[in-house]
C-alpha cells in the first residue's frame, strides 16, 4: 500500500496530519473532502469501518475510519468539521460509500449536521418531531425545555423524504419527495413480530408477493448509550457493553477493556488474555446456536430451536460457576478478569468439546440435510463480496459473500496470535451460506479452545489498576471479532476519569441495511428466512 500520508497529501496538500496518533490521522477542510473522499475510493479504499459525528464546542463535525477492504490494518482516520452550528452542513459520502447512508443519517439526528446530496435526510433513531439535537454538548436535557413529544406522530411526519443541497448562492435549499408513491402496496411487518428478532419496524412495498423496497425504522428501544458513557467513569461503561448485543456481550467488553488498557498502558497478565480468549470462543458459540436455532425456528423447526437452546444452556452453566452470570456474565475487568476461573473450569470446557462436535453432526441430520430447508435457503437473498463491503456487512455474513474480515486475523487481539485456525469463507453470498458458515465457525472455535484449555500459563488473573482509571487525552480505536462482526470503540479522551466522546460501532446496524438488496425482488415469505440469516440484534443498533 502507497503511503497513506502521500496519498492524503497528493488529494489535499493543505491537510494537517497529526502525529503522537494511534491510527494514521489528517484533518481537511470540508470544501476538501468530496474530493479527498472520491480520490481514496479510487485508490481502493472501498470500506467505510465507521462514520463518528462530533461536537468539539467551537464546532460540528465528523471522524471517517476508511481502509481497503483488502488491507484492513492500512487505516486512514479523516477529520472535517464546520463552525456553523446553527445550520452546520457537510458533502455526502453516501453515493461513494453506500452504509454512509445510515451513518450519516445518525449523525444528523444527534448532531444536527445535514449532508448536503444526500437522498434522505430522515432522523435514523429518533422521532421527526424531537426538538433539539441530544449529543451536542449544549443540549438541555430539561423536560420543561425540550419537552418530549406525548403525542403518537403522525403518518405524514415519516412519509415525506427531505434532501438537501446547495444553490449557486451557497444557501442552503431543502426539497422534500414522498417516501412510496400512492399506488404502492405498503406493509408493515414489526415492531411487535417475532421474527424481526427484536423491536424493528420494516416498512416493505410489495408488487403482488415480490419486494420492491424495505424502509426500516429503528430506535424503539434506544437508551443513548453513547451519551450516557459521556457521564460515566471508564469502569462504569464496562456494564453498557454487555446490553448492546447482549448474546456476545464479553466480546463487546473485551473491546473496551482492550481500548482502556491499550491507552492506559496496562498490561494485561497473559493467564486473563487466554482466558478472555476461550470466554469469547464460547461465546460466539453460544451465539451462533442461538443463531441457527432461531433461523431453524424461523422456518418452522421447533425441534432445531429446541436442540440449539439445550446446548447453549451448558455454556451458559460454565459461565455462572465460573463469573456468576450467565447471559450478562460481567467477567472482564479493566487489567484482566473479575476472579480467576473455578477450578473445575477446564474440565467442564473439555468435556464441552467432544459433545458440540457430536451435536454438530446431529443438526446437520436433523436440518441441513432436509430438502424442504434446503430449496428455501440455496439461491435466495444473493449478497455480492462488493455489495458486502460497500455495506460494511461484516462478520459471518460478510465472509459467506467471500469477503476475508476477520478481526481476529486482521489485527490479533488477546491470545488469538497464539492459535492456528481457519477464517471460513463461502463465496456464493446465499442464505445457505450464511446458514453453513454459523456452524462451520462453531468448529473453529472449539479448535481454538482446544489449543489454549490445557495451556492456561499460571501466574496473576488482573494486573494492578488505579483506583480511579483515567486514560491519556487522545484518541483511541478498538477492534474486536464479535459473533456478528467488526465491533469497534472508538474514545475521544480528554485526560479526565470521564470520556469526552464514546462511539460504538454496530455490525448489527450493517446486517438490517443490507436487507433490502438482499430481498430485492425475492417473495415476501422469504423475508423471514433471509432476515434470520442475518442475524442481527436490535440493542446493538439501537444504541
Amino acid at each position: 500500500m502507497e503511503n497513506l500520508e502521500k496519498i492524503i497529501l497528493s488529494l489535499a496538500p493543505d491537510a494537517k496530519i497529526e502525529e503522537n496518533t494511534q491510527r494514521f490521522t489528517a484533518t481537511i477542510a470540508p470544501e476538501k473532502l468530496r474530493k479527498v473522499a472520491e480520490g481514496l475510493k479510487a485508490k481502493g479504499f472501498d470500506y467505510l469501518m465507521c462514520l463518528t459525528g462530533m461536537d468539539y464546542k467551537d464546532s460540528l463535525g465528523v471522524i471517517y475510519h476508511i481502509a481497503p477492504s483488502n488491507d484492513e490494518a492500512n487505516v486512514i482516520v479523516l477529520k472535517t468539521s464546520t463552525p456553523d452550528r446553527e445550520t452546520p452542513n457537510l458533502p455526502t459520502v453516501s453515493d461513494l460509500w453506500e452504509i454512509a447512508y445510515f451513518y450519516e443519517r445518525e449523525v444528523y439526528d444527534f448532531y444536527g449536521i445535514i449532508f448536503t446530496n444526500h437522498p434522505d435526510m430522515r432522523r435514523l433513531f429518533l422521532r421527526e418531531d424531537w426538538k433539539g439535537f441530544p449529543f451536542r454538548k449544549d443540549y438541555d436535557a430539561n423536560p420543561a425545555l425540550n419537552p418530549i413529544p406525548e403525542k403518537v406522530p403522525s403518518v405524514e411526519s415519516f412519509e415525506n423524504v427531505p434532501t438537501y443541497s446547495i444553490d449557486k448562492d451557497g444557501k442552503l435549499v431543502k426539497k422534500e419527495y414522498p417516501l412510496f408513491s400512492k399506488d404502492e402496496y405498503v406493509v408493515n411487518f414489526g415492531p411487535q413480530h417475532p421474527s424481526t428478532h427484536g423491536v424493528l419496524h420494516l416498512r416493505i412495498s410489495l408488487e403482488g408477493e415480490i419486494i420492491k423496497h424495505i424502509d426500516p425504522h429503528f430506535g424503539y428501544i434506544h437508551r443513548g448509550v453513547e451519551k450516557m458513557c459521556e457521564s460515566m467513569t471508564y469502569p462504569q461503561m464496562l456494564y453498557l457493553t454487555e446490553r448492546l448485543d447482549y448474546l456476545c456481550g464479553t466480546m463487546n467488553r473485551h473491546a473496551l477493556c482492550a481500548c482502556i488498557e491499550k491507552a492506559a498502558g496496562i498490561e494485561v497478565p497473559a493467564r486473563a488474555q487466554y482466558v478472555r480468549t476461550i470466554i469469547d470462543e464460547l461465546t460466539r458459540i453460544a451465539s451462533h446456536l442461538i443463531g441457527w436455532a432461531c433461523m431453524c425456528n424461523d422456518m418452522g423447526s421447533i425441534t432445531a430451536f429446541i436442540y440449539g437452546m439445550r446446548d447453549r444452556e451448558k455454556i451458559m452453566d460454565i459461565y455462572e460457576e465460573t463469573a456468576g452470570g450467565r447471559l450478562m456474565v460481567n467477567y472482564y475487568v479493566i487489567g484482566g478478569l473479575a476472579a480467576d476461573i473455578h477450578p473445575n473450569f477446564q474440565n467442564r470446557v473439555k468435556e464441552f468439546i467432544p459433545y458440540m462436535r457430536k451435536m454438530i453432526k446431529e443438526y446437520h441430520v436433523l436440518f441441513t440435510g432436509n430438502p424442504i430447508a434446503y430449496g428455501r435457503m440455496k439461491n435466495i437473498g444473493i449478497l455480492s463480496k462488493e455489495k458486502a463491503v460497500a455495506l460494511g456487512v461484516t462478520g459471518p455474513s460478510g465472509r459467506a459473500s467471500g469477503w476475508a474480515c476477520d478481526v481476529r486475523k486482521i489485527e490479533p487481539y488477546a491470545a488469538y496470535d497464539k492459535v492456528n485456525f481457519e477464517e471460513v469463507l463461502h463465496q456464493e453470498g446465499g442464505t445457505f451460506d450464511r446458514y453453513m458458515i454459523r456452524l462451520e465457525e462453531i468448529e473453529q472455535s472449539l479448535r481454538i479452545i482446544e489449543q489454549l484449555i490445557d495451556n492456561i500459563p499460571d501466574g496473576d488473573f488482573k494486573a494492578k489498576v488505579p483506583a480511579i482509571v483515567k486514560i491519556p487525552a487522545g484518541e483511541y480505536y478498538q477492534r474486536v471479532e464479535n459473533a456478528r462482526g467488526d465491533f469497534s470503540i472508538y474514545i475521544n479522551s480528554t485526560g479526565d476519569k470521564n470520556p469526552y466522546r464514546v462511539k460504538f460501532r454496530s455490525p448489527c446496524l450493517s446486517l438490517i441495511t443490507a436487507l433490502c438488496p438482499l430481498c430485492d425482488k425475492e417473495k415476501i415469505a422469504d423475508l423471514i428466512m433471509i432476515s434470520g440469516s442475518m442475524d442481527y440484534v436490535i440493542p446493538c443498533v439501537d444504541r
